[in-house]
């Protein structure tokens, strides 16, 4: 093999390893977006819970406002 067909190799190696090493950054920024919406869901999903939970319990206080 002749000393530019290494040479172009090489490079082409060095390029390929750097889409690499962009692709797992990439990939480690995806996973971090994801756990934080995964987070930041389970967070709304429980203040959804207790404004529920409030508003039943004011609907049964003005029920019972009501019956008296």
């Amino acid at each position: 093999m002749e000393q530019s067909e290494l040479q172009t190799l090489a490079e082409k190696l060095d390029r390929l390893l750097e889409r690499y090493r962009q692709m797992e950054a990439d990939c480690a920024a995806l996973r971090q977006m994801q756990e934080d919406w995964h987070r930041e869901r389970a967070q709304l999903l429980q203040k959804n819970d207790l404004a529920r939970n409030k508003i039943e319990a004011m609907i049964g206080r003005l029920r019972a406002l009501e019956q008296h």
